[in-house]
């Protein structure tokens, strides 16, 4: 199920458990890729909270939008670097990608599958991806309170299946997100004590999200999706100027 853009916005924005929720996983993002110096790093989904950091340190960022979800300038007051695409034609030249960000796209999706070959499509030799879902065991896909009940939850298991299914290698995960989806000044304020404990505890048991890792594996392993169609692409990551932006 697809929410609305600015639904996305508000929570993520104009809320106090949004911000609490994207500086949490912002924080592990960073802790998985600290430097993209002279890298293309593309978002999928709604991953403008996690892109932020990249943007004075990649070659280029690119933020790519489902159709049915919508569209939003971004960054404020600097060049929109924003894409409406579909989901399953990601309008980027094949092997461009050195890192790819997918938050509130895998499990939205109504085609995983098709979503995962298109990821591995556009990751170039050495490329990585991060995916970030809903933890099916965690508090945080229980209600809809927040944009993460609305996607279909995962386990780690099931979500590490899938990727090696579509010829991507999890290589490591971590999970974010311990304390409950409330908006309780006491667990608004103690957000990241409990994301310290939490770090202690078996990810596929605690936390409202799963991050994982994954590298594209060459050649793509056997009984993945069959071979790549032509595609045309809209060739965003060319000819775009690196933006100057001052992070927020």
């Amino acid at each position: 199920m697809h929410l609305d853009v600015q639904e996305f916005r508000n929570f993520y924005y104009r809320t106090r458990l949004g911000r609490v929720a994207q500086r949490a996983i912002r924080e592990q993002v960073l802790e998985f890729w600290p430097d993209v110096t002279a890298q293309n790093v593309v978002g999928f989904g709604f991953a403008l909270p996690l892109l932020r950091p990249f943007l004075l340190r990649a070659r280029r960022v690119i933020a790519l939008m489902p159709a049915p979800q919508g569209v939003m300038h971004w960054p404020p007051g600097l060049p929109n670097v924003a894409v409406l695409c579909d989901e399953n034609r990601l309008p980027l030249d094949t092997g461009t990608v050195d890192r790819l960000l997918v938050l509130h796209g895998l499990d939205t999706s109504e085609d995983p599958a098709a979503l995962l070959d298109e990821c591995w499509r556009v990751l170039g030799p050495g490329g990585k991806a991060l995916f970030v879902v809903p933890n099916r065991a965690g508090l945080w896909a229980r209600g809809d309170r927040t944009p993460f009940g609305f996607g279909r939850p995962y386990s780690l298991g099931q979500l590490e299946a899938l990727l090696r299914r579509q010829g991507l290698q999890p290589e490591r995960h971590v999970a974010a997100l311990f304390a409950p989806p409330s908006e309780k000044k006491f667990w608004l304020r103690t957000g990241p004590l409990w994301e310290r404990m939490g770090h202690r505890l078996p990810a596929a048991r605690a936390g409202g999200v799963l991050i994982v890792e994954a590298r594209k594996e060459i050649p793509k392993p056997t009984g993945a999706l069959k071979a790549q169609r032509s595609r045309a692409t809209l060739g965003v990551l060319e000819g775009l100027p690196n933006p100057e932006a001052k992070p927020v």
